[in-house]
C-alpha cells in the first residue's frame, strides 16, 4: 500500500505560514512591539494621551485667537539634543523643559535642552510629568524642585509645570477617586509654592479635567492653566479658568512636534517668568 506524501513546495509554504503566525505580533499605538504593552516607566511627555484621547479636530495652523499669541515649544527626552537655533530662527520664543516624572525619572537630556533653549535666548521652563499613583503630591514637589523645576527671578525662567493627564501605564485616573485627585493635586501645587514662591502651571485636557476632578473649579484663581487642544481652538476649558495662558496645539509642528501658543505677545511671557 503507498502512502501519500506532501509535495517539498507544500511543506515549505506551512513552514513559512508557521514561522509568520509565530513572529508577527500587532503594534500598539505607542509603537511597543506587542499590542497593549505599557510604555516604559519615564517616558511619559506632556500631550501623550491628547491624540488617543481627543482626537485631532480640525487643522492646527488653522487661525488664530484674536489677540497676539506667541510661539513655544515643549521637549522631552523623546526629542534627544534639540536644534535650538532652528527653532529660535523659525519663531520659537519660549520652551518647557521635562524634568521629571514621578520620583523615579529625571530627563537624561535635561541640561542640552534646558541650557540650550535659554542660551539661544528663549524664555524656558520645566515640568513634572505626575504619576499620582505612586507617591504623594507633595513628594513630587520636592522630586521636581530638586532636580530643575527651581525658579528664579532672572527674567527668563517660568514657573514650574505640573503635567496631570491620562495615564500612560493603567488606569486613566491612576485609580484615584475625583475627590482623591484634587486632594493630591492641591498637595503638589501647595507644596511647589511653599518650595518656589511662585504658584506652578497646571497642564490639562479639558476631558481628563471633567473625568478624572469632577471638573474642580478651585484652582482656576490661583494657578495659570496650559491646555491641551489640537485643533483650530481651545474649545470648552476646565471650570474655574475663564481664560488659558498657553495651549499646546498640536504634536505634528515642525522641528520639534509639540507647537504651542502663548495666549499674549512676548511681554506677557517675560512677565510670567517676572511673577
Amino acid at each position: 500500500m503507498s502512502v501519500l506524501r506532501p509535495s517539498r513546495a507544500l511543506l515549505a509554504g506551512a513552514l513559512l505560514a508557521a514561522l509568520a503566525v509565530s513572529t508577527v505580533t500587532p503594534a500598539s499605538a505607542d509603537g511597543s512591539a506587542a499590542a497593549g504593552r505599557p510604555p516604559a516607566r519615564g517616558s511619559a511627555h506632556l500631550g501623550m494621551g491628547v491624540l488617543a484621547h481627543d482626537g485631532r479636530q480640525g487643522d492646527p495652523s488653522g487661525p488664530r485667537a484674536v489677540a497676539t499669541q506667541t510661539e513655544g515649544v515643549d521637549v522631552s527626552g523623546h526629542q534627544g539634543n534639540v536644534d535650538w537655533a532652528a527653532l529660535w530662527n523659525s519663531g520659537v520664543k519660549w520652551a518647557y523643559v521635562k524634568a521629571t516624572e514621578g520620583t523615579y525619572y529625571k530627563n537624561t537630556y535635561f541640561a542640552q535642552q534646558y541650557n540650550g533653549s535659554y542660551n539661544i535666548g528663549m524664555i524656558r521652563g520645566t515640568y513634572h510629568f505626575a504619576t499620582p499613583d505612586t507617591t504623594s503630591g507633595a513628594a513630587q514637589a520636592h522630586y521636581f524642585v530638586d532636580n530643575g523645576g527651581g525658579w528664579s527671578r532672572d527674567g527668563k525662567t517660568l514657573p514650574g509645570v505640573l503635567d496631570i493627564e491620562w495615564n500612560p501605564y493603567g488606569d486613566a485616573c491612576y485609580g484615584r477617586t475625583q475627590s482623591q485627585m484634587v486632594a493630591w493635586i492641591r498637595d503638589f501645587v501647595t507644596t511647589y509654592k511653599a518650595r518656589t514662591g511662585r504658584d506652578a502651571v497646571i497642564y490639562t485636557a479639558t476631558s481628563w479635567w471633567t473625568q478624572c476632578t469632577g471638573n474642580y473649579s478651585g484652582f482656576g484663581s490661583t494657578n495659570p492653566l496650559w491646555i491641551a487642544r489640537y485643533a483650530t481652538s481651545v474649545g470648552t476649558l476646565p471650570a474655574g479658568w475663564p481664560y488659558y495662558t498657553m495651549w499646546q496645539y498640536t504634536s505634528t509642528g515642525p522641528i520639534v512636534g509639540d507647537h504651542n501658543r502663548f495666549n499674549g505677545a512676548l511681554d506677557r511671557v517675560q512677565a510670567l517668568a517676572l511673577g
